[in-house]
C-alpha cells in the first residue's frame, strides 16, 4: 500500500481506539481492520502523537490467583490520563456478569441525585426482620446511613432506596449512564442481585472513569458525596476507593468483584477485578482479601509503582 493510503486507514482506527467504550462487534471489527493495515507498518508518528492512541497490554497475572483457574479471572486497569489499558484475560473482561453489590455505586448516585438520599448521613431504620433464606451478616441488623450502608454492603438498605427511586426513574438513569446491558428486569429491588442486569469488567472501568470525570450528567455535589463514601483506604502515597460485589452462581461456585480507582496525587487509575470458582469465596470472599489482592495487582501493573507493601 502507498503511504497516503496507509494514513487514510490508520486515522479512523486510532480515533476509535481512544474511545475505549466498544461493543463486542465493534471490537472484532477493529481487530480485523488493524490486521488488514498491519502491512503498512506503524502509524505515522505525527498522527500517533496527535491522536494520543493508548497502549493496550495483555498481562499474565496467573501467579496471583492461587486456587482459581486463571481463565475464571480478569483484571482491568485503565490509566485515567493516558488511556493506557492493561488486562489479564481480555476475553473475560468483555463478558457480562451480574454486578451484585458493585451496583451500590450507581444506586447511591441515583438516590442522591433524585433527592431520595439527602446526603451521606441519610438514615433508614431497619425493620427488625432477618430473612429466613439468603445471606445475612450481623452488621446489617441495625439502622444505617448511606455511608455505613455502602461500607457494610447492606442489601436491605439499598433495596429500599431502589423502591423509593422507582422503576421508571431507575431505568432512566441506567439508560443515561449506559450501564452494562441496561436491563433492570427481575424487580426494582432485585435486578442487580439475581435479575437481568449484566455488566463487564471493561464496562465497569469505563463507567467509573465517566463518573469520576463528571460525564454522567450528574451534579458535582452528588458525585462528590459518592467519591467520599467510596474510600476504602488512604495512605501518604495513595487513596484507594471502590466497592465489592458477590453473587452465588451455583451451590458450589461464587462470583466476586472489586471495582474502583486509585488516586496518587493528580494521577488516577480505574480498575475492575472479577473472578469466580469453587474456591472464590474461600480465597477472596472477605473484602479485605480482595482489597489486598487488588493492591498487589495494581503494583504489578504499574498503577501503584513506587509504593511498597508497607504503604497501607
Amino acid at each position: 500500500m502507498t503511504p497516503s493510503r496507509c494514513t487514510q486507514l490508520w486515522r479512523p482506527l486510532l480515533d476509535s481506539a481512544t474511545s475505549f467504550n466498544f461493543s463486542g462487534g465493534q471490537r472484532g471489527g477493529l481487530l480485523l481492520a488493524l490486521l488488514t493495515v498491519a502491512a503498512c507498518g506503524p502509524a505515522p508518528d505525527a498522527e500517533r502523537a496527535a491522536d494520543g492512541a493508548p497502549n493496550v497490554v495483555e498481562a499474565d497475572l496467573s501467579p496471583f490467583f492461587e486456587g482459581l483457574d486463571p481463565a475464571d479471572v480478569t483484571f482491568v486497569v485503565l490509566d485515567g490520563e493516558t488511556g493506557d489499558v492493561t488486562r489479564h484475560n481480555p476475553e473475560r473482561a468483555r463478558e457480562r456478569f451480574l454486578p451484585a453489590s458493585t451496583y451500590k455505586i450507581p444506586n447511591s448516585l441515583i438516590a442522591l441525585e433524585t433527592g431520595i438520599a439527602a446526603d451521606a448521613g441519610f438514615m433508614l431504620e431497619w425493620d427488625g426482620v432477618v430473612p429466613e433464606d439468603g445471606f445475612w451478616i450481623e452488621p446489617w441488623s441495625q439502622n444505617h446511613t448511606l455511608r455505613s450502608a455502602i461500607r457494610n454492603s447492606v442489601v436491605w438498605y439499598y433495596q429500599e432506596l431502589a423502591r423509593r427511586v422507582g422503576e421508571e426513574r431507575m431505568q432512566e438513569y441506567i439508560d443515561r449512564f449506559e450501564y452494562g446491558n441496561q436491563d433492570i428486569g427481575g424487580g426494582v429491588d432485585r435486578f442487580w442481585l439475581e435479575g437481568d442486569l449484566r455488566i463487564s469488567a471493561d464496562e465497569q472501568v469505563d463507567f467509573l472513569r465517566r463518573m469520576y470525570a463528571g460525564e454522567l450528567g450528574i451534579s458535582d455535589r452528588s458525585t462528590g458525596i459518592l467519591k467520599d463514601i467510596l474510600v476504602l483506604e488512604e495512605t501518604p502515597g495513595y487513596r484507594l476507593s471502590g466497592k465489592t460485589g458477590t453473587a452465588e452462581l451455583s451451590p458450589t461456585r461464587d462470583l466476586a468483584w472489586l471495582v474502583g480507582y486509585v488516586e496518587r496525587g493528580e494521577q488516577v487509575s480505574f480498575f475492575a477485578l472479577n473472578l469466580e470458582g469453587e474456591q472464590a469465596w474461600e480465597r477472596f470472599g472477605q473484602p479485605a482479601d480482595r482489597i489486598a489482592l487488588t493492591r498487589t495487582l495494581l503494583r504489578e501493573t504499574g498503577a501503584l509503582s513506587g509504593t511498597s507493601p508497607g504503604d497501607q
